[in-house]
């Protein structure tokens, strides 16, 4: 069969042919349809995710939506390795798939679950969000913050801060349901007092797409604005602003800021797949919405490093 395949740490798959996989009682057989080019699928078939395979080769790819052999179409999460989403077939173990609605189509489907996932979890499952509470996307430019905001506005938040470098998008997510946007630029005295003082008017959770230099910020003047007794909930989710922040000790003494993380190991993948099918539940009701473009498996080479933040990347399999 057809596959993105992956033979060594820090290569970029190419399009070749793979073994086919073998159902068992308690994995079964995926005909793929849609898998997307998501930030986690680039990490991990690079071998820079913490959640990477050591073993070569594999399949590139982390989920997708597809058909079983009775025709149901199904999304599905994490592949049995070596198999991986982006090939004609998978493998997938039965507790990691479910019934997609039939209002949503493959390929929306498949761009909008990875990135819709990461808020949802976030919210749901590590902040334990309580509806009318203020939420701050940092890093809400891209595809996966586009979708924070939406997903913050349907979950019922109060209020909705978006910090970003794309002033453009930052405009257009006023529309979306951001109530405050924040350039993230390199005048860091004049960013540092707009931040103190969304943090000086109360923010409950943070949503941490960066990491690096933006979130030290961000906490440093939460510690600084913060009023006696507010409890911030910080969830560091993405790190493409760095991977390593130097914070120093007396921001978490002066200030009650729970630090916690949301991915794959710090919610259990039942728990994320419950996640993204509230996610495609609300995508089929017409409340969430993602730009994406549908691109054959065969042009793998040709998009793999393609920037998505404006429209999300679906390969397809034909």
């Amino acid at each position: 069969m057809k596959a993105a395949i992956v033979n060594a740490a820090g290569q970029q798959p190419f399009y070749g042919d793979f073994a086919e996989p073998v159902a068992t009682p308690e994995h079964h057989i995926v005909q793929v349809s849609a898998a997307a080019l998501s930030q986690l699928a680039r990490a991990k078939a690079s071998g820079q995710h913490y959640s990477s395979g050591k073993v070569y080769p594999f399949v590139a790819g982390v989920d997708g939506v597809g058909r079983l052999d009775d025709c149901t179409r199904v999304y599905f999460f994490n592949p049995s390795a070596p198999f991986g989403a982006m090939a004609e077939r998978t493998l997938v173990p039965q507790l990691r798939s479910a019934p997609l609605p039939n209002a949503i189509d493959d390929v929306t489907a498949a761009a909008i679950a990875i990135p819709g996932m990461s808020s949802w979890a976030a919210l749901t499952e590590r902040a334990r969000f309580v509806a009318g509470e203020t939420v701050w996307i940092n890093g809400a430019t891209g595809t996966s913050g586009q979708l924070a905001v939406q997903i913050a506005k349907h979950l019922g938040a109060g209020k909705i801060i978006a910090t970003g470098r794309n002033a453009a998008v930052l405009d257009a997510l006023r529309e979306a349901g951001a109530d405050v946007t924040i350039a993230l630029d390199e005048n860091e005295d004049a960013m540092s007092r707009a931040f103190e003082a969304q943090f000086a008017e109360g923010v409950d959770i943070v949503l941490d797409y960066l990491w690096g230099p933006g979130a030290r910020a961000l906490l440093i003047a939460a510690a600084k604005a913060l009023d006696d007794g507010r409890v911030l909930r910080f969830v560091q989710i993405g790190s493409i602003g760095g991977a390593e922040i130097g914070l120093p000790g007396a921001v978490l003494r002066s200030t009650a800021i729970t630090l916690m993380g949301s991915g794959i190991g710090s919610v259990a993948l039942p728990r994320l797949l419950e996640c993204v099918k509230a996610v495609l539940n609300a995508a089929a009701s017409g409340a969430l919405r993602v730009d994406a473009k549908a691109v054959p498996l065969s042009q793998l080479s040709e998009h793999w490093d393609g920037n998505d933040s404006k429209q999300r990347t679906v390969f397809v399999m034909r």
